[in-house]
Order: structure tokens, then sequence, then C-alpha cells
């Protein structure tokens, strides 16, 4: 996790990795969009590390596992 920054003064104090200003959600997002990590890597951010795609997800679960979650039940 010590590759994921929040910094205020960069987007807003949206997590970033460390050393750039590529946020999480980027990453996560061309994840979503069925990018691998070594064409995420060769076609959008050179300068990234398979570890730096692997901390993003990593972060995004720890946010998940933090989370709190209220079910309410639904009458069907």
């Amino acid at each position: 996790m010590e590759r994921i920054v929040v910094n205020p003064q960069i987007h807003f104090g949206k997590p970033i990795i460390k050393g750039t200003r590529i946020t999480v959600q980027n990453v996560l997002e061309l994840i979503n969009e069925g990018l691998g990590f070594d064409q995420i890597i060769k076609d959008y951010y050179p300068d990234l590390k398979k570890e730096d795609i692997q901390a993003c997800m990593q972060y995004a679960i720890a946010l998940v596992a933090a989370e709190d979650i209220h079910i309410s039940s639904v009458a069907v």
C-alpha cells in the first residue's frame, strides 16, 4: 500500500500512484474495460510497473473490506 498516496494538491485528493499523477480510479477503469496489465503499461502508462497496478487493486479491495454494508430485506 506504500505505492498509493493521497495528496490534496493532486486531483483534489483522490488516491494516486506514488510519484505520478495517475489516479487509482483511472487504472481500475482500464482494468474494468478488460485491459491487461501489460496493455495498460504499453498503451497508457509506460512508466508504471505491474506492482503499481496490483497496488491499485489492493487499495480497492481494502476499501471494500473496510466498508460497512447495511442490507435491508426487500419484499418480493
